[in-house]
């Protein structure tokens, strides 16, 4: 502790850079998974490909990522945009394995009843299946924002700031209290962001909210 008092500034400094290469990432794999999740879902052989190259995908080494991406993008290898990339594949990989296993969560009941009274595989989609799987993505998304803030700290190696630097540097000069104060940092900024995701989805799906004091109610 008496590290991070004394070098705030420079804790705070690496810790907006790791919050930043760790969202980015979330927010792009989500933009591109959700769609294409929810495209191949019901396309049995397409859903097996789809999800076999993105397991594929997600076994790929970060560090042995960090060094592929520079070349095969033509960028700097400590460029931030290496990270950005690499952690992009993998929130993507994850989520669009995520997406049609929170849409299967829906039940066919509800399904069956838009089907009925008219609405079309797109606007069902968009206005019952998908608001139904938030709470099945929302688990899957808080375990992408977790690993995206642990897998940050790798970039370090290559020279990507974040709070993986007070690892290579507590490293270097055999300070390990540098060390731990970036453990308490990157722990405390995925419990962090763990809830707020967690906080996010109940607010998306407030009729959980509401079933669960009824439950509460009915039990009492």
């Amino acid at each position: 502790m008496r590290y991070l008092i004394d070098n705030f500034s420079v804790v705070m400094g690496f810790t907006r850079t790791h919050v930043y290469l760790a969202l980015v990432p979330l927010v792009i794999g989500s933009v591109i998974a959700i769609p294409v999740g929810a495209s191949v879902r019901r396309v049995r052989w397409l859903r097996r490909v789809t999800v076999t190259v993105a397991s594929l995908a997600y076994t790929v080494p970060s560090l042995a990522l960090f060094v592929i991406i520079p070349p095969l993008v033509g960028i700097s290898t400590i460029d931030p945009l290496t990270v950005i990339i690499a952690l992009s594949v993998y929130s993507t990989a994850l989520l669009v394995i995520a997406v049609p296993a929170a849409l299967d969560s829906v039940a066919a009941d509800v399904i069956d009843a838009a089907d009925a009274i008219g609405y079309g595989p797109l606007r069902r989609t968009l206005t019952v299946d998908m608001p139904l799987a938030v709470p099945v993505f929302v688990s899957s998304l808080r375990v992408v924002v977790v690993s995206n803030i642990a897998m940050v700290s790798v970039g370090a190696l290559i020279g990507v700031g974040g709070l993986g630097k007070l690892f290579t540097q507590g490293y270097q000069r055999d300070y390990p209290d540098e060390i731990v104060a970036g453990i308490i940092v990157t722990l405390a900024l995925a419990l962090i962001f763990d809830r707020a995701v967690y906080a996010l989805g109940r607010l998306a799906t407030p009729w959980t909210r509401r079933s669960g004091r009824t439950a509460k109610g009915g039990g009492t």
